[in-house]
């Protein structure tokens, strides 16, 4: 079924929003001292994240990895809390113990953000194995990268996942870099989505800058999931913008690669779709984006004025 008008208004708000959440990032990113440790953005991806968790039902879950601002956003995480964790206060959603790279918010059912690559298909594989079992209507997206795709955990939890056909969805978002080496560089395949067929599973490539694709594959996906016939992998063909990290000179990227693949941004792909099909109007645009950028403004200033945690708080919310 294809996005509903409601859908595209949710995407489109949940780009805007995380596009802003990351232009501010990057600005704070510049101020020495303002931020604790790496910061990684997922600027130009975002019709990834929207469409994917458009696509899903609250009670869906999602395993993320350590590019997982927009993922999170669009499954609901609250901007405030995100902001404070990553600043690493106690008033952030893992009372800032987690900082940017390991968040988690389970009250959106987004449990995990691994950094390491590779370690999230495992884990999404054990929750959907867990829905199984417990004959849950739900299905669990795991979002790996291109450079992830190549580590031996993707292929066991993949291959495990077909064999027992759990309903889980890995989305690959082939962002052309897995850190500063070329997608041709370390994988001979023309396409991720092309190893499906060798675990006995669907593969699909998308345009990963295009939000409506995105949702249609992932409410395709989901549907053949929850009909017990196993997992998909779907391979969003996109680009970042940014560096692999806010200390990447990007000296290893071409100037001229990079104006093209901002030049076919998502949001005003979407923007302009919608208004050509008059779902929304350019005073209506206007208004998103400004709230937008106040919702977070207004996270920026709840992470400044929150505590850091205090000392004694790192030997809480441990087992042993």
């Amino acid at each position: 079924m294809p996005a509903s008008k409601e859908k595209k208004l949710e995407m489109l708000r949940s780009m805007l929003l995380a596009r802003k959440f990351e232009e501010e990032l990057t600005e704070l990113c510049k101020i020495k001292n303002k931020i604790p440790g790496m910061m990684i953005l997922c600027t130009g991806q975002e019709a990834v994240g929207a469409g994917v968790c458009a696509a899903l039902e609250a009670d869906d879950v999602i395993i993320t990895n350590h590019r997982s601002h927009s993922h999170l956003l669009a499954k609901g995480a609250d901007p405030k809390l995100l902001m404070a964790e990553i600043f690493c206060k106690r008033t952030g959603c893992n009372k800032g113990k987690s900082g940017t790279l390991h968040l988690a918010v389970p009250e959106v059912n987004a449990p995990c953000t691994t950094t390491v690559v590779g370690g999230g298909p495992p884990i999404a594989v054990g929750r959907a194995f867990a829905q199984q079992y417990r004959g849950e209507k739900r299905v669990t997206v795991c979002f790996i990268g291109d450079g992830a795709a190549n580590e031996g955990s993707v292929h066991e939890a993949m291959n495990l996942a077909s064999v027992w056909r759990l309903p889980v969805v890995f989305v690959c978002e082939n962002n052309v870099y897995a850190g500063a080496q070329r997608y041709e560089e370390h994988t001979r395949a023309a396409n991720i989505a092309d190893r499906a067929a060798g675990y006995g599973m669907p593969g699909v490539v998308v345009d990963g800058n295009d939000a409506a694709a995105v949702y249609d594959s992932v409410r395709e996906a989901r549907e053949r999931a929850l009909a017990g016939e196993g997992p998909t992998l779907i391979e969003y063909k996109t680009y970042r913008w940014r560096g692999h990290g806010e200390n990447d000179m990007q000296l290893y990227q071409p100037k001229d690669e990079i104006a093209r693949w901002q030049a076919a941004c998502p949001i005003p792909r979407l923007r302009a779709d919608m208004l050509a099909e008059g779902l929304v109007t350019a005073d209506e645009v206007r208004t998103m984006e400004a709230q937008a950028e106040s919702v977070v403004l207004e996270a920026i200033r709840f992470a400044e004025d929150s505590p850091y945690p205090e000392p004694h708080e790192a030997l809480e919310d441990v087992f042993a």
